[in-house]
């Protein structure tokens, strides 16, 4: 039984001591490109994180300033419709001293060139 005993420590020991030959100073020289490019794909998730809330951002503004403008663009376009009705323009040139025709107009013809059929 002692024998078992003896064999089993051994183990625990081997256990233990292999954890650290992950962190050897040979192991870590020869994986520094690795962790280079870890490092990297961090840089760029946390960059591409940054950008897209930013785009995110910018397409929120946009869509408010879309929403303001079409506000603006359909209150113009009711105030020009409401002004060129034919009451509307001849209220609005009464003070120039203009009034509506109350008969059609009158066509002149240009008499040298008459035809005669």
């Amino acid at each position: 039984m002692d024998e078992v005993v003896e064999n089993k420590e051994p183990e625990v020991k081997q256990k233990k001591a292999s954890w650290r030959r992950w962190f050897k100073y040979a192991w870590v020289v020869k994986n520094i490109p690795f962790f280079l490019f870890l490092s990297v794909l961090a840089i760029i998730y946390i960059y591409n994180g940054h950008y897209s809330d930013k785009t995110i951002k910018e397409i929120n503004k946009t869509n408010k300033d879309l929403k303001e403008l079409q506000f603006e663009y359909k209150t113009l376009k009711s105030e020009v419709m409401f002004r060129s009705k034919q009451s509307e323009l001849s209220k609005a040139v009464e003070p120039l001293g203009l009034k509506e025709l109350s008969t059609p107009p009158v066509i002149l013809a240009d008499s040298s060139t008459h035809n005669d059929d």
